[in-house]
């Protein structure tokens, strides 16, 4: 019994000292401007508990209220046979020349976090500083609702918007959809089915580092801060209703699974470069140009996960959060 109560806590003291050493060594690779405290308490969710525990910090963040001169409010998606009304938020600036362009805005959080309130900063800027009309979508979240729900909710959001269009004073000629993290992997998701159902017609996909392929999820040895690959794995089994496999042979289950990406709306996409889906963004941006379609890619160094939300005044993240903004500009405008 002693040589027993000897070895265990040595055991979890290497443990732990392993840990902290691989944590010091990707935190020594984040640019010094976008270092944060929060940065160095260890953030993973792994099972159903961590996930309560995060969507309650989740609910409580303060949300900060809508730029001046943006009305914001909420929308139905009316049901239908197979789906829920989908919640929007509607984000519609004073001074507004209609018709004009509007953007489809999906939140992230992995597809099991978040709400769309949570994109109002954002989505309120973007609809003062372009002028148009912003829809963010609060879409139904796994594991209780698990693929294809997030996606049906978007498309049928996105079908809305197309049909009411003449009321919300949009030219359906520039209608482009955006998101960050899970978000923006369920934009890139949307364009493939809206291109291959004929329409309703996308004039540009905006994502932010988006969330594209489960297969990271995979990979052994690869990690990274904030958004963990234990995070990912589990985030992606609760999405997809189960283990994650090599063969994935459900269409739009995840966007870089799709072979052909020929004919899909201009693209832009921005990471950091040690963000966990750096690899992923990159190809899919790559693919994408080598099908013809054109697509700017935006790397930061030293940029995490979501970092603009940590150091919203750091200059990188205003640089970043610019030319998002500009590329959006030039596409829908």
């Amino acid at each position: 019994m002693k040589r027993t109560t000897v070895v265990i806590p040595t055991l979890l003291i290497s443990l732990i000292a392993v840990g902290a050493a691989r944590r010091h060594r990707r935190l020594s690779t984040v640019a010094r401007e976008l270092r944060h405290p929060t940065l160095y308490v260890p953030m993973s969710m792994r099972n159903d508990t961590a996930l309560r525990a995060g969507r309650r910090m989740f609910a409580a963040a303060p949300i900060a209220p809508a730029v001046p001169g943006v009305h914001e409010r909420d929308e139905r998606v009316p049901a239908d046979a197979d789906r829920p009304a989908v919640r929007v938020m509607v984000y519609e600036p004073e001074q507004r020349t209609r018709p004009n362009g509007a953007l489809v805005w999906i939140h992230g959080g992995g597809m099991v976090m978040g709400a769309a309130r949570q994109a109002r900063p954002l989505c309120s800027r973007l609809a003062a500083e372009l002028g148009i009309v912003v829809i963010s979508v609060d879409y139904r979240l796994a594991p209780e609702h698990p693929f294809p729900a997030a996606l049906d909710d978007c498309y049928a959001t996105l079908e809305w918007i197309h049909r009411h269009a003449e009321a919300l004073g949009v030219d359906t000629a520039k209608v482009a959809i955006g998101g960050d993290s899970a978000g923006g992997g369920l934009a890139a998701c949307l364009a493939q089915m809206a291109h291959d159902s004929g329409g309703p017609p996308v004039c540009f996909q905006l994502l932010e580092y988006p969330m594209l392929d489960d297969r990271t999820a995979l990979r052994i040895g690869h990690d990274a801060i904030v958004w963990s690959n234990a995070s990912n794995r589990y985030a992606w089994e609760s999405y997809l209703g189960g283990p994650l496999r090599q063969y994935e042979g459900r269409m739009y289950a995840a966007a870089s699974r799709r072979v052909d990406l020929a004919g899909l709306p201009p693209a832009w996409i921005g990471i950091g470069d040690i963000d966990l889906f750096h690899d992923e963004a990159i190809e899919y941006g790559n693919r994408l140009r080598s099908a013809g379609v054109a697509c700017d890619t935006y790397v930061v160094p030293g940029m995490y996960h979501a970092a603009e939300q940590f150091v919203p005044e750091s200059a990188t993240m205003k640089a970043f959060v610019a030319r998002m903004i500009s590329a959006l500009a030039a596409a829908i405008t």
